[in-house]
């Protein structure tokens, strides 16, 4: 098995001339430790001084490192091999040596005072015989350790305890002041956001409101439009339907004019002496008709012999051409009349 898997102290023990003596120097180094206003020189010698007739076999530095190290599997594998290993005798020993290493100044202190019941505890030493043997070496009971969680201990033994008590006091005073401070900006900073967002809640608001107020505007002056124009339309159609009635009426009464006219015309022409036949022939030939055409007839010969022979048609011709078509539009005009009153 290779050495790695071992840990500081277990090296120790397989190097050990005498394991017992080994484990009991660890034990009384963790005593020494946690002895209170001595130099780490003073425990290492206080430490060769109890150990002078051990059989160990090595240094004291790697022990010292250790219990230094507060390995407490290492102190419990020490307490083990000192129970194992020794009689009860041999276990009254190692906690004598630890009193008096734990005592050697007088005072005891408050993680020695634990340390020697934690080792009797695993040494199967009782408390009885525990304060037995320190009523012993030191002549002062064992009495019950202090307990440094509670007040009462540190004001017996710490003279600034109550400055500093003032100073914890002033201290959360004026954290709580400083939270209370950093609660009152966070809820100024809460009723700021709120406010800012209620504020634009109502401007959002209000803008649709202007935008539906604005629509229904819109919407009512386009009615207002479209009825404005359904009326303008409905005035024009009844200006035109007027107008066509008006027109309707004057083509009426045009036409009875025409047909009383016709009528009277037709009677003069009864009443009137039949001309002579070759003139009206002749008359009828101008207009391109034959006899026995109606008067209509003429009228449509007339205005298209009219719009063909008129004479300014003919104004970019010469004076002799126009003066022809001046004369040929005379005879059509006077066969027209002629006809007009004879026929």
């Amino acid at each position: 098995m290779s050495i790695a898997r071992f840990s500081p102290f277990e090296l120790l023990l397989l190097k050990s001339r005498s394991q017992v003596d080994t484990a009991t120097l660890l034990l009384l180094a963790w005593v020494l430790v946690h002895r209170q206003h001595i130099s780490e020189g003073q425990r290492r010698r206080r430490l060769a001084d109890v150990s002078a007739q051990f059989r160990h076999g090595h240094e004291l530095t790697p022990v010292m490192s250790i219990a230094h190290s507060q390995d407490l599997q290492a102190i419990q594998l020490a307490a083990e091999v000192v129970r194992k290993e020794c009689s009860k005798a041999r276990s009254l020993s190692v906690i004598h040596k630890a009193i008096s290493v734990a005592t050697d100044d007088g005072a005891l202190s408050i993680a020695n005072h634990y340390i020697l019941r934690f080792l009797a505890d695993l040494l199967n030493v009782a408390p009885v015989t525990l304060a037995t043997l320190f009523q012993e070496l030191t002549g002062a009971p064992l009495s019950s350790p202090e307990d440094p969680s509670r007040d009462a201990y540190w004001q017996i033994h710490d003279p600034d305890y109550h400055a500093r008590k003032a100073r914890e006091a002033a201290a959360a005073e004026q954290k709580a002041r400083q939270e209370q401070a950093r609660a009152e900006q966070q809820q100024r900073q809460k009723n700021e956001r709120e406010q800012h967002k209620q504020q634009k809640q109502q401007d959002k608001q209000r803008r649709q409101d202007e935008a539906r107020r604005a629509r229904e505007q819109e919407q009512q002056r386009k009615r207002e439009q479209t009825h404005q124009q359904e009326q303008e339309q409905e005035r024009a159609r009844q200006r035109k339907q007027s107008e066509r009635e008006q027109r309707s009426r004057g083509h009426y009464s045009h036409q009875q004019e025409q047909r009383q006219q016709q009528s009277r015309n037709h009677y003069s022409d009864q009443q009137r002496p039949s001309p002579p036949p070759d003139r009206t022939t002749r008359a009828l030939s101008v207009l391109g008709l034959r006899p026995g055409a109606t008067r209509i007839e003429v009228r449509h010969a007339y205005r298209r012999m009219a719009q063909l022979h008129h004479p300014d048609r003919f104004y970019t011709k010469s004076d002799q051409q126009i003066a022809l078509a001046s004369a040929r539009f005379q005879r059509i005009k006077n066969a027209y009349d002629y006809l007009m009153k004879t026929y």
